[in-house]
C-alpha cells in the first residue's frame, strides 16, 4: 500500500511548496542513541545468575535478542506490554482517518487515503506478530484492548472535525510517530526492530502526504487556511503530548534504556519535534499555538510552553472525548469479523485433513 501511497501523490509540483529534505522527518534515521543509556544500574535480578550475565553481556554489547534466546521475565513483560501497546495504537488509529475516507474531497484524496489507512492495519498485523514471539496470543492481546485494560496511543482519542484535520495528522500525528519510532529500529529486541523498519518507510508517505494536502489548503480560500490553522491548534499541544511524560516522571524509561528498547529519552524526542517543525510551519505559513515558542541560541534549541498533563492523563485513563466511542467501534468490528475467522479456521483444518489424507 505504501507503493500506491506514492503513485497516487506523486510528485509536488512547484518550486514553492517543496519543502527541502533536510527539514523531512527521514533524516531522523541518523538520530544518535541517548548518552548515557546503558551506565543505568541493572535492577537486582532473581533469575539464574549464568543466563542473566549472558544476557546483560549480550545488551552491552549492542547485541540483538532473538525469540529462541532466553531472557529475563521482567524484559519479556516489557516488550509484550509495548508491543502490544503500540500494535493497539495502530488499528485503533485507522478511525479517526477512516472517518473521512466516504467525505475526501476528491477521489485522488479518497485513495490515499484508503491506502493509508490500510497501511496502519498492516502496521498492527506486524506488531501483534512480532509480540506473539514472545509467548504471547493475539487473542490475549485483543482481549486486553476490548476489556479497556490495555492502553493505546491518547491522541487517537480526540474527534477529526474537518478534512484539515486529516492532513494535521498526516503531518503532526505521524509526524511525531516517525521520531519516536525510528529508535526503535534499532531495538535490542530483533522481531521488533525489523518490523519498524518498514513501518518507519511507510510512515514516511503518510506524513508527506499530511503535509502536501496541507500546501494545497494553504494556497486556496480564506476560508480553506484557517480551517488548517483551527486544526493545527487543536493538535499542537496533544502531539507534543504523545513523546510520554517527562523524563522526570518516566519511571520506565530508564530501564527500557538500559536494555536498549528505548533509545532515546522522552524529553530528547519532544525537543527534537519541535526543532524540526518550526522550520515546516514556516513553509506552510500557519502559526504554531504557543506564546513562548521561540529560539534559544544558547541551548541552539527552540524553547516551548507547558504541555497541559492533566489532560494527558484524563486521556489515558478512559475520560478523553472519544475513548468510549473509539473502543466500542473496536468491539464491534471484532464481533462483527467473527464469522470471517470462524470460517477460516475451518478452512484451515479442512486443508490439514486433507494434507494428512493424502500423506498417508
Amino acid at each position: 500500500m505504501a507503493a500506491l501511497t506514492a503513485i497516487l501523490l506523486g510528485k509536488i509540483a512547484t518550486d514553492k511548496t517543496h519543502l527541502p529534505e533536510n527539514l523531512m522527518y527521514t533524516q531522523s534515521f541518523n538520530v544518535p542513541d541517548a548518552p548515557g543509556g546503558k551506565t543505568v544500574p541493572l535492577a537486582p535480578s532473581t533469575e539464574d545468575p549464568v543466563l542473566q550475565a549472558a544476557f546483560d553481556t549480550r545488551i552491552d554489547a549492542d547485541g540483538r535478542i532473538e525469540p529462541q534466546d532466553w531472557m529475563p521475565d521482567a524484559y519479556r513483560r516489557t516488550l509484550v506490554r509495548q508491543i502490544s501497546q503500540h500494535a493497539h495504537s495502530e488499528i485503533v488509529g485507522m478511525l479517526p482517518e477512516g472517518n473521512w475516507i466516504s467525505r475526501a474531497p476528491s477521489l485522488k484524496r479518497k485513495a490515499i487515503l484508503i491506502a493509508k489507512v490500510q497501511d496502519e492495519g498492516g502496521h498492527g498485523l506486524y506488531l501483534y506478530s512480532a509480540a506473539e514471539t514472545l509467548g504471547t496470543s493475539r487473542d490475549q492481546m485483543l482481549e486486553g484492548l476490548h476489556s479497556g485494560r490495555a492502553k493505546y496511543s491518547s491522541i487517537f482519542n480526540y474527534p477529526t472535525l474537518t478534512w484539515a484535520d486529516v492532513g494535521v495528522i498526516g503531518w503532526l500525528v505521524d509526524g511525531a510517530a516517525i521520531m519516536n519510532q525510528i529508535p526503535l529500529c534499532r531495538c535490542s529486541y530483533g522481531p521488533y526492530a525489523r518490523a519498524m523498519v518498514r513501518v518507519c518507510k511507510e510512515e514516511s508517505f503518510h506524513q508527506r502526504q499530511g503535509y502536501e494536502a496541507l500546501l494545497v489548503m494553504m494556497s486556496g480560500t480564506d476560508e480553506q487556511k484557517a480551517m488548517v490553522q483551527d486544526a493545527v491548534n487543536r493538535w499542537w499541544w496533544k502531539c507534543l503530548a504523545m513523546f510520554g511524560p517527562p523524563d522526570a516522571d518516566s519511571p520506565n524509561s530508564a530501564q527500557g534504556m538500559r536494555w536498549g528498547i528505548k533509545r532515546v529519552s522522552n524529553d530528547d524526542l519532544r525537543q527534537k519535534f519541535v526543532d524540526a517543525t518550526v522550520p515546516q510551519a514556516k513553509v506552510l505559513g500557519v502559526t504554531l499555538p504557543d506564546p513562548d515558542l521561540k529560539w534559544n541560541e544558547e541551548r541552539q534549541h527552540h524553547d516551548y510552553g507547558q504541555i497541559d498533563w492533566n489532560e494527558f492523563w484524563e486521556t489515558v485513563n478512559g475520560n478523553g472525548p472519544c475513548n468510549k466511542e473509539r473502543l466500542a467501534t473496536r468491539v464491534k468490528a471484532y464481533k462483527d469479523g467473527e464469522w470471517v475467522r470462524d470460517a477460516a479456521l475451518a478452512h484451515a483444518r479442512k486443508q490439514q485433513a486433507r494434507n494428512m489424507k493424502e500423506a498417508a
